[in-house]
């Protein structure tokens, strides 16, 4: 099944669709070369992060595997999902790290790559429109959570991590304007982009760069985004 020609059921399914569609054609075209670069993610290469951005999608697969009852109890947002504790503990960082350098090293190559990362994505976005929007999990890391506010997770992790796929590439952000909807609501207050595009003079997808600390802010635009109640997120 393609994601590219598949109906999604919601903005969050249909940002996971576009940006995986469109991450797996700017794979696609990569060479080795490109693969070896260093990536604004230390130690991980452009090839490395890739491999992290595609093992994300198996969470989604993970999940529906274990659906939880939520009665009684209280799930979290998916601001609080981002948050800094044992997650980004340095046994959890190192286990990250591993894992996605040798899952780059079994797939070798560009198309092995973008056919596993197309082949993941199908998978997980099909499994999100066929749950049920009241479907609840508890995640790896012990969280439980509905699984339409997990999908918003997946949604951050490929399209910041494309931001550094970009950077790290040199090229110019291909981030969608269905993936920055997504995170232009959950980051600023009311979803409003543009008074504060205007303030830091870029656009959409540069603004999320800043937001997410792939672009540094001066001292003075932070504390203003911070007063203006700006959600800021802990990302590795």
């Amino acid at each position: 099944m393609s994601y590219r020609t598949q109906v999604a059921q919601t903005p969050v399914t249909a940002a996971l669709a576009a940006e995986a569609a469109t991450l797996q054609e700017v794979i696609s075209g990569l060479t080795e070369t490109d693969l070896d670069q260093a990536s604004p993610c230390p130690p991980w290469t452009v090839g490395e992060l890739s491999c992290h951005v595609l093992i994300g999608a198996n969470r989604i697969r993970q999940a529906m595997a274990e659906p939880e009852d939520a009665a009684a109890r209280s799930s979290i947002t998916t601001v609080q999902y981002f948050r800094a504790d044992q997650r980004f503990s340095p046994a959890a960082n190192a286990d990250r790290i591993q894992t996605a350098r040798a899952f780059a090293a079994r797939l070798g190559g560009p198309s092995a790559i973008a056919a596993e990362l197309g082949q993941r994505w199908a998978h997980a976005i099909e499994l999100l429109t066929t749950a049920p929007s009241s479907q609840t999990f508890r995640t790896r890391h012990g969280d439980l959570m509905l699984l339409t506010d997990f999908a918003r997770t997946r949604v951050v992790e490929v399209a910041v991590h494309g931001l550094d796929l970009a950077f790290g590439l040199k090229r110019q952000p291909w981030m969608t304007g269905a993936a920055a909807d997504v995170l232009i609501e959950l980051l600023l207050p009311g979803g409003h982009s543009d008074e504060f595009c205007e303030r830091l003079n870029c656009d959409r997808v540069g603004l999320i760069a800043r937001l997410t600390g792939r672009v540094r802010l001066r001292a003075a635009d932070q504390q203003l985004l911070t007063e203006s109640g700006v959600t800021w997120l802990t990302l590795g």
